[in-house]
């Protein structure tokens, strides 16, 4: 399930043993990418901390598109799935979806929400070629420059989970599986879904 060592389900105890229960109780399921953190918890819940207060005043739809972008960027299958379907339940259909993975530009999305995919591909890509232009763009889509930040943030901050999940192995979940095949396939940019 990953390269390294991680604790197992029915061995584990004190903080592993909560966050397990957590993201049982929160997913249906144990989610490889909390094994992927088990040996350290207190750092998952450093991380859902830091993630929390990004999302905590950030529009959901603008966090996923912020997120997808920057997963694609990263080759990140795990979290271009996880957000793309969220993207794709709870905003804007799997077609559209799809669409925005291959290029947001053809996509039919507004304006802002062509320069929020944008500014997270390259915060992820090379934050050095972020300019004065890419932030006055969101300005004129009518975004504050709070809202640019928490766009600036969602993408860094995936920066940081995804290439942990990345780097230990922990492939997507299974479930993913059962997406329909070519939402599935857009959104598998990196590594494969987890067999079982």
């Amino acid at each position: 399930m990953t390269f390294i060592e991680t604790v197992a389900p029915d061995e584990a105890a004190g903080p592993a043993a909560e966050i397990y229960a957590a993201d049982r109780e929160a997913f249906g399921r144990l989610p490889n990418f909390t094994r992927a953190f088990s040996l350290l918890p207190e750092v998952y819940a450093a991380w859902k901390g830091l993630n929390g207060a990004i999302k905590a005043t950030m529009e959901l739809r603008r966090y996923e598109l912020a997120t997808v972008a920057a997963a694609r960027r990263l080759r990140s299958s795990y979290c271009a799935l996880a957000h793309g379907s969220i993207l794709a339940d709870r905003f804007l259909g799997a077609d559209a979806v799809r669409a925005a993975v291959a290029d947001p530009r053809a996509a039919g999305l507004d304006d802002a929400d062509v320069a929020v995919m944008e500014l997270a591909d390259k915060v992820v890509a090379d934050a050095t070629t972020v300019t004065q232009a890419d932030v006055d763009r969101l300005r004129a889509s009518g975004l504050t420059d709070g809202e640019i930040l928490e766009v600036i943030l969602a993408a860094a901050a995936r920066c940081f989970f995804s290439k942990v999940l990345d780097a230990t192995g922990a492939l997507p979940d299974s479930a993913y599986a059962e997406l329909d095949p070519a939402l599935r396939d857009a959104l598998t940019v990196g590594r494969p879904i987890a067999s079982s």
